[in-house]
């Protein structure tokens, strides 16, 4: 196969990672998992297995930075040969040509794959028409019926190529949101510091007096793991930090740690006794204090998160030969030399790890960062304004909607269908491109994060979409390619289900029913 052809053939495998490692905008890219040995393609099945995932690629990206998929750029150009392979004949002639190159005997070209883009139209080029709203509600409406989704049920359908409603169900009417929170906070943090912003960490030390400062610039991604996967590590700070005091002759200092970035209470308003599913809101702490090994979901938390980064940070000092006294609060001085920095992956890769893991120390830290890049007092209150306000810029309906938190914690927020399917639809705007990986870290039903365990068969692959979950509220919202190849974004919200489980599986029922669609 030419080059061209398989990347597009690798592009098309989900990806899949408990916690994905981060990549910079430029290069992102679907990878192909080991254990999925049966979605691996062959030459031989180029045309089924691109056809069979062409949903999966138009759902998932990928994007470049400047918002393009790449797959389409490739697509684009294999389009340019209709032959296909050629099998290492010339491929500056005909592929129909007596000049062709074919010699007698030989095998014909392979013929080209289909378009791996049928969201964007069919594929032979012809944009389908979106579903009929009657016909929509002909599927939907029965299942929104089922009691496992409660009392109260709300639901939207949009067409993401035009933005128009589909289909409505009490579309306007604001329910707790849950996590689908997470979706307008990624899309918030993107729209007011873009897709390439980064958070630092930093050492600085005081002249005259050897005061060491860690100054934490909210990055809850920061890790002392042996191995960073890519993310900010503290150890890397460390070893950089030691060699700028050995290089001064400074062998012994006061270690101090700033948090001074973020502002109000730390303690989540759901209280500290939480089942450990976030840690204390600071600028400063290490592997999200988690107290185990685990990378996401719950666990139980530090209750000195920023203190025990400073101690695990004297901890690394040491084994270069620098010594630190016990670490205390202080904030660093204008006058403070930075000796070294570390920095996170780009805000495109958290949102991804946030949306993908439902990560709510990550929420509230780009609820906080979007509130400082905006000027906002950055605490839990000043976190949800800023979100607002971002979203308000966008044009998004805000009607009956409120913020308490981003990470959807808070039983206070109250979100609507009509704003979550609008805010997927402005991630996949092309005039939006810094707003893509609220698309793209959604995670892959039966793949990838909180929806690894769902979708066991049906729309597996095809629904990509942000879980919510409480006590008695369930939700999903997100993209699924419909039969005809259309990418629709959806929004279903519920109040007072009686069973997770079942609420769940109700609502993965209506979006493998709007997969299978032909409306």
């Amino acid at each position: 196969m030419k080059p061209r052809v398989v990347r597009i053939t690798r592009t098309v495998g989900p990806r899949l990672a408990a916690l994905p490692r981060p990549k910079p905008l430029t290069t992102f890219s679907l990878s192909t998992p080991k254990t999925l040995r049966t979605w691996h393609y062959t030459a031989g099945a180029a045309t089924a297995g691109l056809a069979l995932t062409a949903g999966v690629v138009t759902a998932a990206g990928p994007w470049d930075s400047s918002g393009q998929r790449t797959a389409e750029r490739d697509w684009a150009a294999v389009q340019e040969r209709s032959g296909g392979t050629d099998h290492g004949r010339n491929s500056g002639t005909s592929d129909t040509s007596a000049t062709s190159g074919t010699s007698a005997g030989a095998p014909a070209p392979a013929p080209s794959a289909p378009s791996v883009l049928t969201g964007l139209g069919s594929a032979t080029g012809t944009l389908r028409a979106a579903p009929a709203g009657k016909t929509l509600a002909a599927v939907l409406d029965p299942l929104l019926k089922n009691p496992a989704l409660g009392t109260r049920r709300t639901a939207a359908v949009v067409d993401v190529a035009t933005g128009k409603r589909l289909y409505g169900l009490g579309a306007g009417e604001a329910l707790v949101p849950a996590s689908t929170t997470k979706i307008a906070t990624a899309v918030a943090a993107l729209s007011a510091m873009g897709a390439d912003h980064r958070l630092t960490t930093r050492a600085a030390l005081e002249p005259d007096t050897d005061e060491l400062v860690l100054v934490g610039g909210g990055d809850p991604t920061l890790t002392a793991r042996t191995d960073p996967e890519g993310w900010a590590s503290l150890r890397t700070l460390a070893d950089s930090t030691a060699a700028a005091l050995t290089e001064r002759g400074v062998r012994q200092v006061t270690l101090s740690y700033d948090t001074t970035l973020y502002a109000g209470p730390e303690l989540h308003p759901i209280g500290a006794d939480n089942g450990g599913n976030i840690a204390l809101v600071t600028a400063l702490m290490v592997d999200e204090a988690r107290m185990n090994d685990s990378t996401s979901g719950t666990a139980d938390r530090s209750t000195e998160p920023a203190a025990d980064a400073a101690r695990t940070f004297a901890t690394l000092l040491a084994k270069h030969g620098i010594k630190a006294t016990s670490p205390g609060p202080s904030k660093a001085t204008g006058r403070a030399t930075t000796l070294a920095k570390v920095s996170s992956p780009p805000l495109s890769a958290l949102v991804e790890r946030m949306l993908t893991n439902s990560d709510n120390d990550l929420a509230e830290a780009l609820a906080r960062q979007t509130a400082l890049a905006t000027g906002v007092r950055p605490d839990f209150a000043g976190g949800a304004r800023a979100i607002r306000a971002q979203l308000a810029k966008l044009g998004l309906p805000l009607s009956g909607t409120r913020f308490a938190d981003g990470s959807g914690l808070n039983r206070a927020d109250l979100l609507t269908p009509n704003l979550l399917t609008a805010l997927l639809a402005k991630a996949g705007d092309p005039s939006h491109p810094e707003l893509r990986a609220a698309l793209t870290g959604l995670p892959v039903a039966g793949f990838t994060g909180t929806l690894s365990a769902r979708y066991t068969d049906g729309a597996a692959g095809v629904v990509r979409a942000k879980t919510g979950t409480l006590t008695g509220v369930n939700a999903l919202a997100g993209t699924v390619v419909d039969r005809d190849g259309r990418l629709l974004a959806f929004a279903f919200l519920t109040a007072n289900t009686a069973s997770r489980d079942a609420a769940q599986t109700a609502l993965d029922r209506m979006a493998t029913a709007l997969a299978a669609c032909g409306c």
